[in-house]
Protein backbone atom coordinates (compact mmCIF):
# COMPACT_ATOMS: atom_id res chain seq x y z
CA UNK A 1 0.00 0.00 0.00
CA UNK A 2 2.83 2.29 0.44
CA UNK A 3 4.24 1.86 -2.83
CA UNK A 4 1.04 2.61 -4.54
CA UNK A 5 0.48 5.44 -2.83
CA UNK A 6 3.99 6.51 -3.78
CA UNK A 7 2.68 5.78 -7.38
CA UNK A 8 -0.01 8.11 -6.87
CA UNK A 9 1.86 10.90 -5.29
CA UNK A 10 3.97 10.78 -8.20
CA UNK A 11 1.33 10.46 -10.63
CA UNK A 12 -0.32 13.86 -8.80
CA UNK A 13 2.80 16.04 -8.65
CA UNK A 14 3.12 15.47 -12.46
CA UNK A 15 -0.10 16.95 -12.85
CA UNK A 16 0.80 19.94 -10.18
CA UNK A 17 3.32 20.65 -12.67
CA UNK A 18 0.52 20.75 -15.40
CA UNK A 19 -0.85 24.11 -16.18
CA UNK A 20 -3.44 25.24 -14.72
CA UNK A 21 -5.73 25.65 -18.65
CA UNK A 22 -5.10 22.10 -18.56
CA UNK A 23 -6.02 20.86 -15.70
CA UNK A 24 -8.90 22.60 -15.68
CA UNK A 25 -9.90 20.77 -18.85
CA UNK A 26 -9.13 17.26 -18.22
CA UNK A 27 -11.77 15.12 -16.27
CA UNK A 28 -9.44 12.61 -14.56
CA UNK A 29 -5.67 12.39 -12.42
CA UNK A 30 -4.57 10.74 -16.28
CA UNK A 31 -6.91 12.14 -18.51
CA UNK A 32 -8.81 10.13 -19.29
CA UNK A 33 -12.39 10.82 -19.49
CA UNK A 34 -14.66 10.52 -17.14
CA UNK A 35 -17.01 7.33 -18.75
CA UNK A 36 -13.68 5.72 -18.75
CA UNK A 37 -11.65 6.74 -15.92
CA UNK A 38 -14.39 5.94 -12.85
CA UNK A 39 -15.13 2.20 -12.70
CA UNK A 40 -13.07 0.74 -10.03
CA UNK A 41 -12.15 0.42 -6.33
CA UNK A 42 -8.82 1.14 -7.61
CA UNK A 43 -9.36 4.02 -9.93
CA UNK A 44 -10.85 5.62 -6.64
CA UNK A 45 -7.58 5.19 -4.47
CA UNK A 46 -5.41 6.82 -7.48
CA UNK A 47 -8.01 9.59 -7.75
CA UNK A 48 -7.82 9.78 -3.67
CA UNK A 49 -4.25 10.10 -3.61
CA UNK A 50 -4.04 12.43 -5.59
CA UNK A 51 -6.13 14.83 -2.67
CA UNK A 52 -3.49 13.58 -0.57
CA UNK A 53 -0.56 14.36 -2.24
CA UNK A 54 -0.50 18.34 -1.57
CA UNK A 55 -0.44 17.52 2.36
CA UNK A 56 2.62 19.35 3.10
CA UNK A 57 5.99 18.32 4.46
CA UNK A 58 8.78 19.57 6.83
CA UNK A 59 11.63 20.10 4.94
CA UNK A 60 10.10 18.95 1.27
CA UNK A 61 7.30 19.62 -0.31
CA UNK A 62 5.63 22.75 1.09
CA UNK A 63 8.16 22.78 3.75
CA UNK A 64 6.66 23.61 6.90
CA UNK A 65 9.70 24.10 9.27
CA UNK A 66 10.09 27.49 6.85
CA UNK A 67 7.66 28.91 8.02
CA UNK A 68 10.21 29.71 11.51
CA UNK A 69 11.91 32.02 9.06
CA UNK A 70 9.14 34.09 8.63
CA UNK A 71 8.87 34.24 12.76
CA UNK A 72 11.74 35.80 15.71
CA UNK A 73 13.00 31.94 15.78
CA UNK A 74 14.92 31.62 12.49
CA UNK A 75 16.78 33.33 9.79
CA UNK A 76 16.34 31.90 6.24
CA UNK A 77 18.80 31.95 2.97
CA UNK A 78 18.70 30.12 0.06
CA UNK A 79 16.24 31.46 -2.30
CA UNK A 80 16.32 28.49 -4.69
CA UNK A 81 14.39 26.80 -1.46
CA UNK A 82 11.40 29.89 -1.61
CA UNK A 83 12.00 33.76 -0.97
CA UNK A 84 11.09 33.54 2.91
CA UNK A 85 13.29 36.29 3.54
CA UNK A 86 12.04 38.76 1.67
CA UNK A 87 8.96 38.68 3.24
CA UNK A 88 10.72 39.75 6.90
CA UNK A 89 11.88 42.37 5.24
CA UNK A 90 8.46 43.52 3.90
CA UNK A 91 9.33 43.01 0.14
CA UNK A 92 7.12 40.54 -0.67
CA UNK A 93 4.74 41.33 -3.68
CA UNK A 94 2.45 40.19 -5.92
CA UNK A 95 4.75 37.93 -7.57
CA UNK A 96 5.93 36.69 -4.25
CA UNK A 97 6.85 32.45 -5.16
CA UNK A 98 5.43 31.07 -1.51
CA UNK A 99 2.38 32.42 -1.74
CA UNK A 100 1.87 31.77 -5.31
CA UNK A 101 2.92 28.23 -5.04
CA UNK A 102 0.91 27.55 -1.95
CA UNK A 103 -2.37 29.09 -3.47
CA UNK A 104 -2.19 27.08 -6.56
CA UNK A 105 -1.58 24.10 -4.88
CA UNK A 106 -4.42 24.17 -2.50
CA UNK A 107 -6.52 25.30 -4.67
CA UNK A 108 -5.80 22.39 -6.90
CA UNK A 109 -6.29 20.22 -3.75
CA UNK A 110 -9.03 21.06 -2.97
CA UNK A 111 -10.38 20.67 -7.09
CA UNK A 112 -9.01 17.25 -6.83
CA UNK A 113 -11.62 16.96 -3.63
CA UNK A 114 -14.12 18.21 -5.37
CA UNK A 115 -13.78 16.29 -8.48
CA UNK A 116 -13.44 12.63 -6.29
CA UNK A 117 -16.53 13.51 -4.56
CA UNK A 118 -18.56 14.52 -8.00
CA UNK A 119 -17.88 11.22 -9.40
CA UNK A 120 -16.97 8.73 -6.83
CA UNK A 121 -20.50 7.03 -6.92
CA UNK A 122 -19.68 6.14 -10.99
CA UNK A 123 -17.43 3.24 -9.89
CA UNK A 124 -17.98 -0.08 -8.38
CA UNK A 125 -17.03 -1.24 -5.25
CA UNK A 126 -18.03 -1.63 -1.93
CA UNK A 127 -20.14 1.24 -0.31
CA UNK A 128 -18.78 1.45 2.85
CA UNK A 129 -15.27 2.00 1.77
CA UNK A 130 -16.90 4.79 -0.71
CA UNK A 131 -18.73 6.43 2.49
CA UNK A 132 -15.28 6.44 4.16
CA UNK A 133 -13.01 7.97 1.12
CA UNK A 134 -15.51 10.07 0.98
CA UNK A 135 -15.12 11.86 4.60
CA UNK A 136 -11.36 11.77 4.06
CA UNK A 137 -11.74 13.77 0.49
CA UNK A 138 -14.18 16.12 2.54
CA UNK A 139 -11.79 16.29 5.75
CA UNK A 140 -8.84 17.37 3.01
CA UNK A 141 -11.02 19.90 1.40
CA UNK A 142 -11.41 21.29 4.92
CA UNK A 143 -7.78 21.34 5.54
CA UNK A 144 -6.61 23.19 2.52
CA UNK A 145 -9.10 25.57 2.75
CA UNK A 146 -8.20 25.86 6.41
CA UNK A 147 -4.46 26.72 5.45
CA UNK A 148 -5.54 29.15 2.86
CA UNK A 149 -7.69 31.43 5.14
CA UNK A 150 -4.90 31.44 7.88
CA UNK A 151 -2.59 33.03 5.81
CA UNK A 152 -5.42 34.99 3.33
CA UNK A 153 -7.92 36.05 5.08
CA UNK A 154 -11.47 35.58 2.71
CA UNK A 155 -10.89 33.49 0.29
CA UNK A 156 -13.29 31.71 -2.12
CA UNK A 157 -14.81 28.63 -1.03
CA UNK A 158 -15.58 26.05 -3.52
CA UNK A 159 -17.65 23.11 -2.77
CA UNK A 160 -17.94 22.10 -6.52
CA UNK A 161 -15.47 21.75 -9.54
CA UNK A 162 -15.43 24.89 -11.81
CA UNK A 163 -14.96 24.82 -15.59
CA UNK A 164 -12.51 27.17 -16.96
CA UNK A 165 -15.52 29.60 -17.92
CA UNK A 166 -16.63 29.46 -14.31
CA UNK A 167 -13.55 30.48 -12.72
CA UNK A 168 -14.80 34.01 -11.76
CA UNK A 169 -15.11 33.10 -8.30
CA UNK A 170 -15.43 36.11 -5.46
CA UNK A 171 -13.58 35.86 -2.45
CA UNK A 172 -16.17 34.45 0.50
CA UNK A 173 -16.45 35.77 3.71
CA UNK A 174 -14.00 34.57 6.37
CA UNK A 175 -16.58 33.90 9.24
CA UNK A 176 -18.27 31.54 6.39
CA UNK A 177 -15.21 29.97 5.48
CA UNK A 178 -14.36 29.16 9.13
CA UNK A 179 -17.69 28.20 9.86
CA UNK A 180 -18.10 25.69 6.73
CA UNK A 181 -14.32 24.80 7.85
CA UNK A 182 -15.60 23.61 11.32
CA UNK A 183 -18.98 21.53 9.96
CA UNK A 184 -17.15 19.51 7.65
CA UNK A 185 -14.39 18.38 10.44
CA UNK A 186 -16.52 17.68 13.23
CA UNK A 187 -19.27 15.50 10.44
CA UNK A 188 -16.04 13.70 9.42
CA UNK A 189 -14.61 13.70 13.24
CA UNK A 190 -17.74 11.84 14.03
CA UNK A 191 -17.63 9.33 11.32
CA UNK A 192 -14.17 8.67 10.51
CA UNK A 193 -12.21 5.78 11.84
CA UNK A 194 -9.92 6.55 15.14
CA UNK A 195 -6.79 4.42 13.59
CA UNK A 196 -6.17 2.46 10.70
CA UNK A 197 -3.17 -0.34 10.00
CA UNK A 198 0.19 0.29 9.50
CA UNK A 199 -0.19 0.34 5.31
CA UNK A 200 -2.53 2.81 5.96
CA UNK A 201 -1.50 4.88 8.77
CA UNK A 202 -1.31 8.10 6.60
CA UNK A 203 -4.77 8.16 6.21
CA UNK A 204 -7.32 11.40 7.74
CA UNK A 205 -8.45 10.10 10.98
CA UNK A 206 -10.93 11.11 13.31
CA UNK A 207 -8.39 12.31 15.74
CA UNK A 208 -6.78 14.42 13.17
CA UNK A 209 -10.05 15.91 12.14
CA UNK A 210 -10.43 16.59 15.58
CA UNK A 211 -6.74 17.68 16.26
CA UNK A 212 -8.09 20.31 13.23
CA UNK A 213 -10.39 21.76 14.95
CA UNK A 214 -8.21 22.09 18.35
CA UNK A 215 -5.92 23.97 15.95
CA UNK A 216 -7.88 26.45 14.13
CA UNK A 217 -10.12 27.06 17.42
CA UNK A 218 -6.78 28.65 18.60
CA UNK A 219 -6.55 30.88 15.83
CA UNK A 220 -9.80 32.21 15.67
CA UNK A 221 -10.06 32.75 19.18
CA UNK A 222 -12.89 30.44 19.46
CA UNK A 223 -11.32 28.89 23.12
CA UNK A 224 -14.74 27.13 23.69
CA UNK A 225 -14.25 24.94 20.29
CA UNK A 226 -10.62 24.03 21.02
CA UNK A 227 -11.35 23.11 24.56
CA UNK A 228 -13.95 20.62 23.31
CA UNK A 229 -11.75 19.34 20.44
CA UNK A 230 -8.72 18.87 22.51
CA UNK A 231 -10.65 16.93 25.31
CA UNK A 232 -12.14 14.64 22.49
CA UNK A 233 -8.62 13.51 21.60
CA UNK A 234 -6.97 13.46 24.92
CA UNK A 235 -10.35 11.72 25.47
CA UNK A 236 -9.83 9.10 23.03
CA UNK A 237 -6.17 7.23 24.73
CA UNK A 238 -5.32 7.06 21.41
CA UNK A 239 -2.26 9.02 21.37
CA UNK A 240 0.33 9.37 24.48
CA UNK A 241 3.90 11.70 24.57
CA UNK A 242 6.68 9.28 22.95
CA UNK A 243 8.88 8.30 26.27
CA UNK A 244 12.11 5.83 26.09
CA UNK A 245 11.53 4.31 29.23
CA UNK A 246 15.04 2.94 29.43
CA UNK A 247 16.85 6.46 28.58
CA UNK A 248 13.85 8.86 29.29
CA UNK A 249 16.27 11.90 29.28
CA UNK A 250 16.71 11.15 25.35
CA UNK A 251 12.69 10.90 24.86
CA UNK A 252 12.42 14.37 23.17
CA UNK A 253 15.20 14.08 21.10
CA UNK A 254 14.34 10.87 19.89
CA UNK A 255 10.90 11.47 19.03
CA UNK A 256 12.75 13.54 15.82
CA UNK A 257 14.82 10.64 14.93
CA UNK A 258 14.42 7.50 13.96
CA UNK A 259 14.84 5.62 16.56
CA UNK A 260 11.01 7.47 17.38
CA UNK A 261 9.25 7.81 14.00
CA UNK A 262 6.85 5.27 14.91
CA UNK A 263 5.27 6.78 17.92
CA UNK A 264 1.93 7.49 19.55
CA UNK A 265 2.33 11.06 20.13
CA UNK A 266 2.03 11.81 15.86
CA UNK A 267 -1.34 12.35 15.08
CA UNK A 268 -0.97 13.72 11.36
CA UNK A 269 1.79 13.51 9.36
CA UNK A 270 3.69 13.59 6.02
CA UNK A 271 5.49 10.65 5.18
CA UNK A 272 8.67 10.96 4.45
CA UNK A 273 8.18 14.74 5.05
CA UNK A 274 11.31 15.54 6.29
CA UNK A 275 13.18 13.30 3.55
CA UNK A 276 16.13 15.96 2.84
CA UNK A 277 16.39 17.83 6.18
CA UNK A 278 20.11 16.77 5.89
CA UNK A 279 20.14 19.19 2.69
CA UNK A 280 18.41 22.15 4.68
CA UNK A 281 19.40 22.06 8.31
CA UNK A 282 22.44 20.43 8.93
CA UNK A 283 26.07 21.85 9.26
CA UNK A 284 27.83 22.34 6.07
CA UNK A 285 31.37 20.87 7.94
CA UNK A 286 29.80 18.05 8.41
CA UNK A 287 28.35 17.45 4.94
CA UNK A 288 25.01 19.53 5.14
CA UNK A 289 23.51 22.57 3.66
CA UNK A 290 22.27 25.09 6.14
CA UNK A 291 19.03 27.27 5.03
CA UNK A 292 17.34 27.78 7.96
CA UNK A 293 19.15 29.04 11.31
CA UNK A 294 17.83 29.41 14.82
CA UNK A 295 18.10 32.94 16.18
CA UNK A 296 19.18 34.07 19.80
CA UNK A 297 15.86 34.81 20.72
CA UNK A 298 14.93 30.93 20.39
CA UNK A 299 17.93 29.73 22.27
CA UNK A 300 17.09 32.72 24.83
CA UNK A 301 13.39 31.38 25.35
CA UNK A 302 14.73 28.38 27.00
CA UNK A 303 14.30 28.15 30.75
CA UNK A 304 16.70 26.55 33.30
CA UNK A 305 16.60 23.04 34.86
CA UNK A 306 15.64 24.38 37.40
CA UNK A 307 12.34 26.20 35.49
CA UNK A 308 14.28 29.74 35.66
CA UNK A 309 13.98 32.47 32.58
CA UNK A 310 17.28 34.29 31.72
CA UNK A 311 15.21 37.11 32.51
CA UNK A 312 14.99 36.00 36.51
CA UNK A 313 18.68 35.25 36.86
CA UNK A 314 19.94 38.64 36.36
CA UNK A 315 22.25 40.28 33.81
CA UNK A 316 25.35 38.73 34.91
CA UNK A 317 24.00 34.83 34.25
CA UNK A 318 22.50 36.13 31.20
CA UNK A 319 25.53 36.98 29.94
CA UNK A 320 26.94 33.74 30.61
CA UNK A 321 24.35 31.69 28.87
CA UNK A 322 24.85 34.28 25.98
CA UNK A 323 27.92 33.46 25.55
CA UNK A 324 27.55 29.27 26.28
CA UNK A 325 23.80 28.50 25.96
CA UNK A 326 23.68 25.39 27.71
CA UNK A 327 26.68 26.46 29.89
CA UNK A 328 27.36 23.59 32.77
CA UNK A 329 24.20 21.87 30.97
CA UNK A 330 22.09 23.55 32.78
CA UNK A 331 19.32 24.42 30.26
CA UNK A 332 16.03 22.76 29.52
CA UNK A 333 17.13 19.71 27.49
CA UNK A 334 14.92 20.26 24.54
CA UNK A 335 17.90 23.54 23.81
CA UNK A 336 20.34 20.05 23.28
CA UNK A 337 17.48 18.29 21.45
CA UNK A 338 16.53 21.24 19.03
CA UNK A 339 19.54 23.50 18.35
CA UNK A 340 23.53 22.78 18.01
CA UNK A 341 25.35 25.37 19.75
CA UNK A 342 28.01 27.12 18.97
CA UNK A 343 31.92 24.35 20.04
CA UNK A 344 29.36 21.54 20.21
CA UNK A 345 30.99 18.16 19.37
CA UNK A 346 29.19 16.43 16.86
CA UNK A 347 29.17 12.58 17.12
CA UNK A 348 32.09 13.39 19.58
CA UNK A 349 34.38 13.78 17.20
CA UNK A 350 33.68 17.31 15.02
CA UNK A 351 33.58 20.56 17.09
CA UNK A 352 31.03 22.95 15.72
CA UNK A 353 32.64 26.06 15.28
CA UNK A 354 31.28 29.33 12.93
CA UNK A 355 33.58 31.45 13.89
CA UNK A 356 36.79 30.24 12.92
CA UNK A 357 36.03 27.01 11.21
CA UNK A 358 36.10 28.34 7.38
CA UNK A 359 33.32 25.32 6.71
CA UNK A 360 31.24 26.40 9.01
CA UNK A 361 31.61 30.11 9.16
CA UNK A 362 28.68 32.54 9.56
CA UNK A 363 27.64 33.94 6.41
CA UNK A 364 29.28 31.31 3.92
CA UNK A 365 27.57 30.33 1.41
CA UNK A 366 25.57 26.61 2.77
CA UNK A 367 26.42 27.51 6.23
CA UNK A 368 24.91 28.72 9.04
CA UNK A 369 23.83 32.56 9.03
CA UNK A 370 23.41 32.79 12.83
CA UNK A 371 26.21 30.60 14.45
CA UNK A 372 23.31 28.20 15.22
CA UNK A 373 21.69 24.95 13.07
CA UNK A 374 18.50 23.12 13.90
CA UNK A 375 18.97 19.63 15.09
CA UNK A 376 15.40 18.72 15.06
CA UNK A 377 15.00 16.14 11.89
CA UNK A 378 18.83 15.38 11.89
CA UNK A 379 19.42 11.83 12.33
CA UNK A 380 23.11 10.46 11.63
CA UNK A 381 21.76 8.13 9.50
CA UNK A 382 21.02 10.28 6.32
CA UNK A 383 24.94 11.76 6.55
CA UNK A 384 26.22 9.48 3.69
CA UNK A 385 23.44 9.79 1.33
CA UNK A 386 22.50 13.32 2.55
CA UNK A 387 18.64 12.41 2.39
CA UNK A 388 16.33 9.96 4.24
CA UNK A 389 12.89 8.75 4.81
CA UNK A 390 11.54 10.42 8.18
CA UNK A 391 8.31 11.39 8.40
CA UNK A 392 7.35 14.88 9.58
CA UNK A 393 4.74 15.22 12.33
CA UNK A 394 2.46 17.90 11.14
CA UNK A 395 0.30 17.71 14.49
CA UNK A 396 1.90 15.92 17.56
CA UNK A 397 -0.26 15.59 20.86
CA UNK A 398 2.25 17.78 22.41
CA UNK A 399 0.47 20.11 21.03
CA UNK A 400 -3.34 19.41 21.31
CA UNK A 401 -2.38 19.42 25.43
CA UNK A 402 -0.67 22.83 24.82
CA UNK A 403 -3.57 23.88 23.21
CA UNK A 404 -6.33 23.05 25.33
CA UNK A 405 -4.60 24.37 28.31
CA UNK A 406 -4.06 27.60 26.65
CA UNK A 407 -7.80 27.84 25.31
CA UNK A 408 -8.24 27.27 29.58
CA UNK A 409 -5.82 29.96 30.59
CA UNK A 410 -7.61 32.27 27.97
CA UNK A 411 -11.18 31.23 29.30
CA UNK A 412 -9.88 32.33 32.62
CA UNK A 413 -9.54 28.77 34.15
CA UNK A 414 -5.78 29.69 34.44
CA UNK A 415 -5.67 27.86 37.93
CA UNK A 416 -7.92 24.32 37.08
CA UNK A 417 -6.00 21.50 37.61
CA UNK A 418 -6.06 19.64 34.12
CA UNK A 419 -4.66 23.15 32.22
CA UNK A 420 -1.75 23.04 34.83
CA UNK A 421 -1.70 18.89 34.06
CA UNK A 422 -1.31 19.16 30.44
CA UNK A 423 1.09 21.79 31.11
CA UNK A 424 3.39 19.31 33.24
CA UNK A 425 2.76 16.33 31.03
CA UNK A 426 4.76 17.90 28.75
CA UNK A 427 7.68 19.76 30.59
CA UNK A 428 7.77 16.04 32.30
CA UNK A 429 8.43 14.20 29.63
CA UNK A 430 11.35 16.87 28.85
CA UNK A 431 12.22 16.48 32.28
CA UNK A 432 11.45 19.75 33.43
CA UNK A 433 10.21 20.85 36.56
CA UNK A 434 6.48 20.67 37.22
CA UNK A 435 5.01 24.54 36.86
CA UNK A 436 5.17 26.49 40.24
CA UNK A 437 1.69 27.48 41.05
CA UNK A 438 3.04 30.05 43.55
CA UNK A 439 4.79 32.30 40.94
CA UNK A 440 2.74 31.35 37.98
CA UNK A 441 -0.57 32.75 39.93
CA UNK A 442 -2.55 34.73 37.75
CA UNK A 443 -4.11 34.58 33.94
CA UNK A 444 -1.28 37.25 32.43
CA UNK A 445 1.45 35.06 34.03
CA UNK A 446 -0.22 31.38 33.06
CA UNK A 447 -0.55 33.62 29.26
CA UNK A 448 3.50 34.29 29.68
CA UNK A 449 4.43 30.49 30.79
CA UNK A 450 1.89 28.91 28.05
CA UNK A 451 3.49 30.75 25.39
CA UNK A 452 7.19 30.46 26.51
CA UNK A 453 6.21 26.31 27.08
CA UNK A 454 4.98 26.05 22.78
CA UNK A 455 7.82 27.82 21.75
CA UNK A 456 9.86 25.39 24.06
CA UNK A 457 8.26 22.09 22.63
CA UNK A 458 7.38 23.20 19.21
CA UNK A 459 10.42 25.33 17.82
CA UNK A 460 10.99 25.37 14.21
CA UNK A 461 7.66 22.64 13.57
CA UNK A 462 5.86 25.85 11.86
CA UNK A 463 3.50 26.89 14.43
CA UNK A 464 5.43 29.58 15.50
CA UNK A 465 4.53 32.00 13.01
CA UNK A 466 0.54 31.62 13.40
CA UNK A 467 0.93 31.76 17.09
CA UNK A 468 2.56 35.64 16.95
CA UNK A 469 -0.29 36.50 14.59
CA UNK A 470 -2.79 35.45 16.84
CA UNK A 471 -0.89 36.67 19.85
CA UNK A 472 -0.94 40.10 18.41
CA UNK A 473 2.42 40.47 18.87
CA UNK A 474 4.10 40.28 15.75
CA UNK A 475 4.60 43.50 15.07
CA UNK A 476 6.92 43.67 18.44
CA UNK A 477 9.04 40.20 17.44
CA UNK A 478 9.45 41.01 13.82
CA UNK A 479 10.86 44.57 13.58
CA UNK A 480 14.34 45.78 14.16
CA UNK A 481 17.53 43.85 14.31
CA UNK A 482 18.21 39.77 14.89
CA UNK A 483 21.01 38.57 16.18
CA UNK A 484 22.57 35.08 16.67
CA UNK A 485 25.37 33.64 18.52
CA UNK A 486 27.78 35.32 20.82
CA UNK A 487 31.34 35.64 19.09
CA UNK A 488 33.90 34.15 21.94
CA UNK A 489 36.63 36.20 21.23
CA UNK A 490 35.05 39.77 21.85
CA UNK A 491 32.27 39.00 23.18
CA UNK A 492 29.52 40.72 20.54
CA UNK A 493 26.41 39.57 19.43
CA UNK A 494 25.99 38.55 16.03
CA UNK A 495 24.06 40.91 13.94
CA UNK A 496 22.30 39.11 10.88
CA UNK A 497 20.01 41.31 9.67
CA UNK A 498 17.32 43.79 10.43
CA UNK A 499 13.27 43.40 9.43
CA UNK A 500 10.47 45.42 8.62
CA UNK A 501 7.16 44.03 9.06
CA UNK A 502 3.50 46.07 9.07
CA UNK A 503 0.66 44.53 10.34
CA UNK A 504 -1.68 46.19 7.80
CA UNK A 505 0.31 44.69 5.02
CA UNK A 506 2.28 41.53 6.02
CA UNK A 507 -0.23 40.32 8.50
CA UNK A 508 -2.18 38.71 5.43
CA UNK A 509 -0.52 37.26 2.36
CA UNK A 510 -0.49 38.95 -1.28
CA UNK A 511 -2.76 37.20 -3.16
CA UNK A 512 -0.80 35.92 -6.10
CA UNK A 513 -0.48 38.59 -9.41
CA UNK A 514 -2.00 35.60 -12.04
CA UNK A 515 -4.86 35.35 -10.28
CA UNK A 516 -5.72 39.04 -10.21
CA UNK A 517 -5.25 39.06 -14.15
CA UNK A 518 -7.03 36.03 -14.63
CA UNK A 519 -10.12 36.64 -12.28
CA UNK A 520 -11.91 40.09 -12.40
CA UNK A 521 -13.40 39.12 -9.24
CA UNK A 522 -10.72 38.95 -7.01
CA UNK A 523 -9.62 42.17 -4.76
CA UNK A 524 -6.09 41.88 -3.69
CA UNK A 525 -5.19 42.18 0.18
CA UNK A 526 -4.45 45.41 1.52
CA UNK A 527 -1.51 47.33 0.70
CA UNK A 528 0.12 44.95 -1.69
Amino acid sequence: MKYKFLIYSLLAAGILNSSCEQFLTQDSPSGITDDLWWKTETDAYNALGTVYAGIPGGSSGRNIMYYSGLTDEAVHRGDFKGEYDSFTRGLASSRWGISNSLWADDYTCIRRANRFLENIDKAYFDANLKDRMKLEARALRAYYHMELMMLYGDIPLLTKSLTPTENQSTRTEQAKVYEFIVNELKECADKLPPSYVNADRFRITSGICWSLLSRIGLFNKDYELTKMASKKVIDSKLYKLWVNNSNKAASFSELFSYAGELNDERIFFKENGCSNAWTSFAPFGVGGETYLSPTNTIVNNFETKQGKTLAELGRDSTLIYQKNPNYKNNRDPRLAASVFIPNEMFQGTYKLDPFYNPSDKIGENKSTATGYWIKKYIDVRDRQSKSGTLDFMIIRYAEILLNYAEAMIETDQWSNAEAIAAINEVRARATMPAVNTGLYNSQAKMRELIRRERQAELAFEGGRYFDIRRWGIEETVMNGEVYGATNPTNGEVVRVQNRTYRKNREFLWPIPENEIIANPNMVQNPNY
